[in-house]
């Protein structure tokens, strides 16, 4: 059995992701963390959320704090503070604004829970997550972001629902930064098992307009209704019940990699990893010559903010390395 603590769990995703977290069988304690101030609102989340659990008839531990120290002895901390993204904002514009948060979050995270595995949802994902591995001063298996698993999964939907088909039989990934400059890897993509280029109908396939749809999808969900919920929600749960759960399944998050595709690395950035209870492994793969060069985009854009974001902290943040 496990604890997870959610950190900005009075946030709309840090709330949502721990009502999903609660329906996975390996959890039986979750620690909900806000701002000091916030403990009444806390309080009340932690009775609802209890009365959900008596009505579904599961077992779960809630607790609240304000200190992050609280979650010692946790196996997961997932880490959904910060800004949120407002509507017209790039995930960028938000480095500069979360960094300092997710900093000296990690750094006390580093020394009250140095066995845990630290999982990133602050955006911009990548660099938020290159900040944690820092300051966290934990492994690099230990530090992962959500990266572009839910993107993948967006465009997992998309394709399915083009072809008519159930989309458990459409396998895709979308590398490369959360954000603009993310890589469709049409070349891995397969239904029922057959290369998608294999099929007569993918010379039709709206690639362009597809993956636009994917940039967009969480702006426009944003100007909508004013923030993503329910869909980094339930991918966030999936990630933690693949760790929990010791599943070796492969799935696209951001993590560290060294040079594991096509020589490219050194930086935190969203790529195929095995997931499992020792944390996040990125498996080497071969892409194609135009996927490539556009994961090389990817990474030095990634690089240069999160280069910029680091430099700005060794001045802010000193006392925390």
């Amino acid at each position: 059995m496990a604890k997870v603590t959610i950190l900005g769990a009075t946030g709309n995703v840090g709330l949502f992701a721990a009502h999903t977290i609660s329906e996975i069988p390996y959890v039986n304690e979750m620690l909900l963390v806000g701002r000091p101030g916030r403990e009444d609102f806390l309080a009340g989340c932690c009775r609802d959320l209890s009365d959900s659990f008596a009505a579904r008839g599961n077992d779960v531990r809630i607790s609240y704090s304000s200190s992050l120290f609280d979650a010692k002895g946790s196996d997961i901390v997932v880490c959904a503070a910060g800004m949120p993204r407002r509507p017209g904002q790039d995930r960028t514009d938000l480095a500069f604004e979360n960094a300092r948060i997710v900093a000296e979050a990690a750094a006390t995270i580093g020394r009250s829970s140095p066995e845990t595995i630290l999982f990133l949802v602050t955006n911009p994902v990548d660099v938020m997550t290159a900040v944690a591995l820092k300051y966290s001063g934990l492994q690099p298996r230990q530090v992962f972001g959500l990266g572009t698993h839910l993107d993948s999964m967006r465009l997992k939907s998309l394709i399915g629902h083009y072809f008519r088909v159930h989309v458990s039989e459409v396998h895709t990934r979308i590398i490369g930064e959360h954000g603009n400059s993310m890589v469709p890897l049409w070349s891995a993509t397969t239904i029922g098992g057959i290369q998608i280029g294999n099929l007569p109908t993918f010379s039709g396939l709206p690639k362009q307009e597809m993956i636009e749809t994917v940039r967009t999808s969480g702006e426009a969900i944003i100007r909508d209704k004013g923030a993503t919920v329910y869909g980094p929600g339930e991918a966030i749960a999936t990630l933690v019940r693949t760790i929990l759960g010791n599943e070796n399944r492969i799935l696209t998050v951001s993590c560290y990699i060294k040079s594991e595709i096509h020589g490219i690395g050194d930086v935190c950035i969203g790529v195929p990893a095995r997931l499992n209870r020792e944390g996040v492994f990125p498996v080497p793969i071969r892409i194609e010559e135009e996927e490539v060069a556009g994961f090389r985009d990817s990474v030095e854009k990634i690089r240069s903010l999160t280069n910029e974001v680091m430099e700005r902290l060794e001045l802010d943040l000193q006392p925390l390395k």
